[in-house]
């Protein structure tokens, strides 16, 4: 049997166990299964890999940075990003890759029609792959956070309207707590701003419901999160 995994906290909600289970069944993918290895703390990936004969994991919050040292190489991507979401199992090696950049850009970018700056909403793990995505479409970008010199509080009307992309990489507004969203001034959106979230459950962030009223694009992140599953897959599988 060839087991697959994720690792992180509070999985029960998590999309790959679901998705790589239902890919198996519908593909006729034989001996292979995926399952969900919660951590109370990433030291304890060494008893996981001892005691399970693993294929291949991907990596999940709040671990995608912490993972690093206990992994032999880093591909130039996930060096770049400063973080790992997919771990191969190359002989006795541990290489990590990350494949946020990938799943983002070819999920965005049927829809950006011409936009060429983006505020990004958050500056953890996630939002520097959402960084590198942007640098290889050229595109323009901002980081808003809490814990930098620039925060909610300084988006002013003027650079609502500059920038026309609108990307939350936060965690806020994930169920369960779907009353939470960024304190930005929604009011100043229009149809000429796109609005994506790279949460997917619930389908519609309480971010996205607020664009949809002001007749904005919008996208959650689903269709990043089955782009970048397939390519774990793939790296498992070249």
């Amino acid at each position: 049997m060839n087991t697959f995994g994720l690792i992180g906290k509070s999985l029960s909600h998590s999309f790959s166990e679901k998705y790589f289970n239902k890919k198996f069944y519908n593909e006729d993918i034989k001996n292979c299964e995926y399952k969900n290895f919660e951590l109370n703390d990433i030291s304890e990936i060494k008893d996981l890999i001892s005691q399970v004969n693993l294929s291949g994991l991907n990596v999940t919050i709040p671990y995608k940075k912490s993972v690093i040292p206990f992994l032999d190489e880093l591909t130039p991507e996930a060096k770049a990003i400063g973080a790992v979401n997919t771990i191969e199992f190359k002989g006795n090696k541990l290489i990590g890759h990350n494949t946020d950049t990938i799943g983002f850009l070819q999920s965005i970018y049927p829809i950006l029609n011409g936009r060429k700056k983006a505020l990004i909403l958050g500056n953890g793990g996630a939002s520097k792959a959402i960084q590198n995505a942007l640098k290889k479409l050229n595109i323009e970008y901002k980081i808003v956070s809490r814990n930098s010199s620039f925060d909610y509080l300084d988006i002013s009307n003027q650079l609502i309207g500059y920038y026309k992309i609108i990307i939350n990489t936060t965690p806020l507004g994930t169920y369960p707590d779907i009353a939470d969203y960024p304190q930005i001034p929604y009011k100043k959106l229009n149809e000429s701003h796109l609005l994506f979230d790279l949460i997917y459950n619930p389908v519609e962030s309480q971010f996205l419901r607020f664009g949809k009223t002001r007749n904005c694009i919008i996208k959650n992140g689903l269709e990043m999160l089955e782009i970048q599953a397939e390519s774990s897959w793939n790296i498992w599988n070249s």
